[in-house]
């Protein structure tokens, strides 16, 4: 049956930090680098043989795959990399705590930032240096594309291309796919996924280094026939909670 596995990556250098993260390229944590390898044999344990894996351009999103891909003795498989699976950019909260954001600007409004469905944080001028224009991966993407700042409604826009083009034709073929990225580009293909409204995928919280397997129908990529954490209950409850909780006063 083909199979969909969502990792996100684990604990980066930032979210250490209680950063807004967005598109700069931190590393994993020490803690992040041994919830990438906890995945990894979640996988082996579960005996998932992954057959092709995408990632972000983010090295994060990369480390985390490769963390997990070694545990299972699968370093092997074909990897992809795509920006369109890149973190949701945060604009000008990038960089900033999200704690003192929460201290000056107030719960609700940051909320609305991290949670609302359509509501991006300020734009980043054009000739900050947080601009992904000034990055060299992104040279030769045209500059329309790149984002100053987005909402979840803008990734889920950007994202939905790759899905059609190169994920959902490999759950067709009856593989098994995993896509290593990050909370708000897998929340926005789970709601795709499993048809979440507007209104109710800010509530969606996706833990880091716990595998979400998805069992697809044949033929049908977007018809869900099955899904499960791997891991214990709690733990995973636990992990969610921790990124719930990050920009809580």
């Amino acid at each position: 049956m083909p199979t969909l596995v969502l990792l996100r990556h684990g604990q980066s250098t930032w979210n250490a930090e209680n950063l807004f993260t967005g598109w700069y390229d931190c590393d994993l944590s020490e803690l992040g680098e041994e919830e990438a390898r906890e995945g990894g044999r979640l996988l082996a344990a579960d005996a998932l043989a992954i057959d092709t894996v995408h990632t972000s351009l983010q090295t994060r999103a990369i480390r985390t795959a490769e963390l997990a891909l070694r545990e299972l003795d699968r370093l092997w498989v074909p990897v992809r990399r795509h920006w369109r699976l890149n973190e949701r950019h945060y604009g000008d909260l990038q960089g900033k705590n999200k704690r003192e954001t929460a201290e000056k600007y107030g719960d609700e409004q940051l909320h609305q930032w991290r949670r609302g469905y359509a509501t991006p944080p300020p734009p980043l001028a054009a000739d900050d240096e947080r601009h992904p224009r000034h990055d060299r991966r992104y040279a030769s993407i045209p500059a329309d594309q790149l984002p100053a700042s987005e909402c979840l409604k803008d990734v889920v826009e950007r994202m939905l291309p790759y899905w059609h083009d190169a994920i959902a034709p490999e759950l067709l073929a009856g593989q098994t796919v995993l896509v290593a990225a990050h909370g708000n580009s897998l929340r926005a293909l789970v709601k795709h996924l499993k048809q979440i409204s507007d209104d109710d995928i800010p509530e969606l919280e996706i833990p880091t280094g716990v595998p979400w397997v998805f069992e697809v129908a044949d033929g049908d990529p977007c018809r869900v026939v099955g899904e499960r954490w791997l891991g214990d209950p709690a733990a995973v409850a636990a992990r969610a909670e921790a990124v719930k909780n990050q920009s809580r006063r």
